[in-house]
């Protein structure tokens, strides 16, 4: 059998840097040409950024796309890698418009996605897909261009979702992913390779850029090639040296898993739009405390800027917890006293109850925000999923923000990840960055003496079940009595959730991770889960 030295290239490009997304080809495919690589791949949309969503309906962003993709193959014909057969994600059009596309660059020359998808190299058929297309033609290989989002407890159903591919197609199927970050999705590698019996050859790791590349002893293609697809003239030389076994990149632990998710995504969303620090408001509190934790990680202490902004009603626990977590972590640790520009306000406005308790929060913002416009921080707001989904937030207060790294992780989540970072700071010998009392004591936004979150919602673990059937699952009233909650929770629940649209509607951008994400409602809507009724 003829053997194909492959190289998959799982790489992180930005939406709509075309010029700077072809450099990381060049850049990559120079790595694979040094390990002797006869075919290198890159992820769906390698050229453009994925996803990239109306702008694909821009006639001009597509022939800009185009215009890409011809133009790198004479960039990479001019640094010496024409001999490399690079297969790139593009966007491309047809009769029934813009789609993914996969180009085929070599010896200078650029080929559009070949009909039937298959080219031919140095006697080996390759089948080239990308998306969400169907089976493959018959070839000997099959290189997928992914664009896979990464999903939390997925229960590693892409290696199950390939293998069943590879098995159909009767061939190896090899699919390189993107990873990093792109807005609210986070797209985390792990480029896989599977053999047709369902073995696994190799797999990339998780959250970080890789090169991939092993030697695939592969079936010749038939002698005369069908219609349609194109044939390279690429000898299949043997490279200079040979390559280790193929890696395997173990798997994690799911909380392991969402941190990185975490740190890559705000990560990427700051470097991409330019932003070179972020500040927050540290309460003291788990999230305020998890988030600060995870920017640390992103960007560095350095470019971290914690502000402590005590109030009438803040707890010694609350300050002293945000200072200890400032100790320990080294970021830039402020302290801004709210109450008399509070005590402001009130001397203008006769201000009562929850308006006042809001008022707080609002001040906060500002805080943040002014510090924003004179030093240029990405402000960061820190409400989980759970105080989100059913509104307990306070709009243009601490919902108000450039970016969320907690809008898709529960409150119960939040918590095992303090647990989990902190045991990974042991483990490394690290000072733990998250102070025990963060994590254990009750919950607070210290609105008023004695206020605890309980006096507003349900218990977070009843919460967040309650949540994650009827946002995530589809689940209505009576499914969610039936599964052993108080229907008078499961109503008082419902009706929140129901009633917070308009403020998601205006929350800041936050890294997904769960598999489904929660649809729009409309906010004028007076539909609501009754008694008997399953929706």
């Amino acid at each position: 059998m003829p053997r194909l030295r492959l190289a998959l290239a799982q790489a992180d490009p930005t939406v709509g840097d075309l010029d700077g997304n072809a450099s990381l080809v060049i850049a990559w495919t120079d790595r694979a040409a040094g390990e002797g690589a006869h075919v290198v791949a890159f992820p769906e949309l390698m050229l453009t950024g994925h996803p990239v969503e109306d702008l694909a309906l821009r006639g001009s962003f597509v022939a800009a796309s185009r215009r890409a993709a011809e133009d790198l193959a004479a960039r990479l014909a001019a640094h010496g890698l024409g001999e490399v057969v690079v297969l790139t994600g593009y966007l491309d059009a047809d009769d029934r418009g813009p789609r993914p596309a996969v180009a085929v660059l070599h010896r200078g020359e650029c080929h559009a996605e070949p009909e039937g998808g298959v080219v031919r190299v140095g006697g080996i058929d390759i089948a080239l897909t990308t998306g969400d297309e169907a089976a493959p033609r018959p070839a000997g290989l099959v290189v997928h261009a992914g664009g896979l989002a990464y999903e939390q407890d997925a229960d590693d159903s892409r290696l199950a979702r390939l293998a069943a591919r590879a098995a159909a197609a009767g061939a190896v199927v090899a699919c390189v992913n993107l990873v990093g970050g792109q807005d609210e999705l986070v797209f985390d590698g792990d480029s896989l390779v599977v053999r047709p019996d369902g073995a696994l050859v190799a797999r990339a790791p998780q959250f970080v850029e890789k090169l991939l590349v092993l030697d695939l002893d592969l079936p010749p293609a038939a002698a005369e090639p069908p219609a349609g697809h194109l044939v390279l003239a690429v000898p299949l030389a043997e490279p200079a040296r040979p390559v280790p076994a193929p890696e395997i990149a173990a798997r994690v632990a799911v909380e392991a898993e969402v941190w990185q998710a975490l740190v890559l995504g705000l990560r990427d969303y700051a470097r991409k739009n330019g932003f070179h620090s972020v500040a927050l408001g540290l309460s003291g509190g788990i999230d305020s405390s998890v988030a600060a934790a995870i920017a640390c990680d992103a960007l560095g202490p350095a470019s971290v800027v914690g502000v402590s902004m005590p109030g009438q009603y803040s707890s010694d626990d609350s300050r002293e917890d945000a200072r200890e977590l400032a100790r320990r972590t080294g970021l830039d640790f402020r302290v801004e006293p709210i109450q008399p520009m509070v005590d402001g306000f009130l001397a203008n406005l006769a201000l009562g109850g929850a308006a006042v308790e809001n008022l707080q929060a609002r001040v906060r913002s500002v805080v943040l925000m002014a510090l924003s416009n004179q030093e240029r921080h990405l402000v960061l707001t820190t409400g989980n999923k759970s105080e989100l989904a059913v509104g307990y937030s306070t709009l243009y207060g601490d919902s108000a923000g450039g970016f969320n790294p907690l809008k898709d992780v529960p409150k119960t989540l939040v918590r095992r990840l303090a647990r989990w970072r902190n045991e990974e700071a042991d483990r490394r010998g690290d000072p733990a960055p998250i102070p025990e009392r963060s994590i254990t004591k009750p919950p607070s936004a210290d609105l008023h003496p004695g206020q605890l979150d309980t006096d507003a919602l349900p218990d977070y673990e009843v919460l967040d079940d309650i949540i994650a059937g009827y946002v995530d699952g589809g689940l209505g009233r009576d499914e969610l009595v039936a599964a052993g909650h108080d229907p008078e929770v499961v109503e008082r629940t419902l009706r929140m959730v129901d009633a917070a649209e308009y403020k998601r509607r205006q929350s800041p951008p936050g890294t997904r991770i769960s598999a489904r994400r929660a649809g729009r409602v409309p906010i004028t809507n007076r539909f609501r889960t009754r008694v008997g009724s399953a929706l």
